[in-house]
């Protein structure tokens, strides 16, 4: 039974509207057989790494490495070594116009050029937006064209304290050639977006309230696992209603909110809130296979988030740019890399929590996580050996490896993610750096 089908069947049993997205999405309603699903999630974090900190050595058995001989960085993530996949030599080629903090945006998921434009880098000329659409959104023409993988939203795009600004900087996900695709990094907005149009935060109290006697309903109709997964449904969402009246609570209504200097994020101590929150929206949303696409954006290229829960009072990007000589920087750089391979480790855990809807294991079983980066090495600026790390499963590649490509176009990688969906597309982005086909990575 495809999406439409199952919508009309909820229609002819007399669901409304209302419940529909909590019900339609169930992969074994009325006992249907769900069909393997395939996932993938972008998690981008800027400024570079730190190479002697992130790369292990190559090798084809990463689970049998101690977790304490693993790099800094990817300490957080050992647990699910045997489950990852880092690819050393994989390397950003495209050129063109703008700095390589803007093309490494821009270029990452499109493979392909920036329009010339009006918006200057810190070097070189100025740049426009991608000139084609990026990989993650070729997937999802390509799931939503087949009924039986069609989902309600295609996909979804997260952030997480990225600028209130449009420019190539802020933006790694585009619909096409010059149409950018705004993160929300807005947890409530992103809530709405899953669960229903709801312009007011105090409507999202009611609309559990007027579906529960069906939710009830529902759950004798379906199976355990069904039924489990409606459950956590409902948790999740009373979770956020009241997260959200906590809000509202809080909110001043006896004098003017001041205006904030332009410029100024005003969430960046909320990093790590709002970091859990999207990932929570992440797992419902793709447990509920509202989509099976997504992508988490914390910050943005040339991001400079102050990482105070880490004593680090310095803002990502200046600390990027010192020298290797200055040790305090470098320390505090494997810090907040860290960190970002903690809430990985987190989104990683989610997952493997949560069974696999109408299916066997756990989501993360099909579920690729690829974590990535607009740089190679913040202060060199260099677009070589851009940290790609893959955990999960789903797309058929030998996990528990740490490979070296040794200069290789990203385009190729880009290429394993279509092909890793039946895709078997022969080139994407710039054709010149697709000759060699997709990496090997089966």
């Amino acid at each position: 039974m495809n999406l439409q089908t199952r919508r009309q069947f909820l229609q002819s049993a007399g669901v409304s509207a209302a419940a529909m997205p909590f019900l339609s999405a169930l992969p074994c309603f009325a006992g249907e057989p769900s069909p393997a699903r395939q996932r993938l999630i972008v998690v981008f974090s800027p400024n570079g790494t730190i190479p002697d900190a992130f790369w292990p050595e190559t090798t084809d058995d990463l689970a049998s490495v101690p977790e304490e001989k693993l790099p800094a960085i990817l300490q957080p993530l050992a647990k699910f070594r045997s489950r990852m996949l880092s690819m050393h030599g994989v390397c950003d080629q495209v050129l063109g116009d703008g700095d390589n903090h803007m093309r490494g945006i821009g270029c990452l998921l499109t493979g392909i050029e920036l329009f010339p434009g009006n918006i200057q880098g810190g070097s070189h000329t100025p740049a426009g937006w991608a000139s084609g659409h990026s990989i993650d959104q070729e997937i999802v023409r390509f799931l939503q064209a087949n009924p039986a993988t069609q989902t309600r939203l295609g996909s979804m795009e997260l952030g997480v304290v990225v600028p209130d600004r449009a420019d190539t900087w802020t933006r790694m996900v585009y619909a096409g050639p010059n149409r950018p695709i705004a993160p929300i990094d807005d947890p409530y907005q992103a809530l709405a977006r899953m669960y229903g149009d709801k312009q007011r935060q105090a409507r999202l109290a009611s609309v559990l309230d007027g579906v529960k006697d069906e939710l009830s309903a529902a759950a004798g109709r379906i199976g355990t696992e069904d039924r489990a997964l409606l459950e956590r449904h409902t948790e999740f969402v009373r979770a956020m209603e009241k997260e959200i009246a906590a809000v509202q609570a809080a909110e001043p209504t006896d004098h003017p909110v001041p205006e904030l200097e332009p410029g100024v994020y005003e969430a960046n101590d909320n990093i790590p809130k709002i970091s859990q929150m999207q990932i929570e929206l992440l797992v419902h949303g793709l447990a509920a296979d509202f989509f099976r696409v997504g992508s988490l954006q914390f910050t943005n290229s040339v991001g400079g988030a102050r990482m105070k829960w880490l004593g680090i009072d310095e803002s990502h990007h200046g600390l990027s740019h010192e020298p290797d000589s200055n040790t305090k920087a470098q320390e505090n750089l494997v810090a907040i890399n860290r960190w970002y391979a903690e809430q990985i480790a987190h989104l990683a855990q989610r997952l493997d929590d949560t069974p696999e809807p109408g299916g066997s294991g756990s989501m993360l079983d099909h579920t690729t996580i690829l974590w990535t980066n607009e740089l190679g090495k913040g202060n060199s600026h260099t677009m070589d050996n851009i940290p790609w790390l893959a955990i999960g499963g789903g797309l058929g590649w030998r996990m528990g490896r740490a490979l070296d490509f040794k200069d290789e176009p990203h385009n190729r990688l880009l290429l394993s993610l279509a092909h890793g969906f039946g895709h078997g597309i022969e080139t994407f982005g710039n054709a010149d750096f697709c000759g060699k086909g997709p990496l090997s990575l089966g």
